[in-house]
């Protein structure tokens, strides 16, 4: 038995788990998220084996201000993509909102709650 910690998941906080699970779900496309008996956690295991994502509820959920430093976005998630323009449309699509579009290699958007993340094609 190792000491050594692996990743499991990455949890956002947000008012919906069972919903913002929904959005990855057909982001990633992986399968259905588990759900506790009370709706509070969501996890969405990642099929190829590694850390998935959970989703947690707060009753008073803000989201970050992405670029400001008043409710800084503190982490974000980075998808890796081959065909840019076809995952910003798909993407747009499913309920995104385009942040930036500046770099030539990546963009950020914020999911349906407001946490940034980022198509990269680098």
């Amino acid at each position: 038995m190792s000491a050594v910690p692996t990743l499991g998941v990455v949890a956002l906080d947000c008012p919906d788990p069972v919903a913002l699970a929904g959005f990855y779900r057909d982001v990633l496309e992986w399968g259905e998220p588990e759900v506790v008996a009370d709706g509070h956690w969501a996890t969405l295991a990642n099929p190829e084996g590694g850390a998935g994502i959970a989703f947690q509820r707060v009753p008073d959920y803000r989201p970050p201000s992405w670029p400001s430093a008043e409710n800084p976005q503190q982490l974000h998630l980075d998808l890796n993509v081959t065909d840019l323009e076809a995952a910003h449309e798909r993407v747009l699509g499913l309920g995104a909102k385009l942040l930036d579009d500046k770099p030539e290699t990546f963009r950020v958007y914020a999911d349906p709650v407001g946490h940034p993340f980022c198509l990269c094609a680098c």
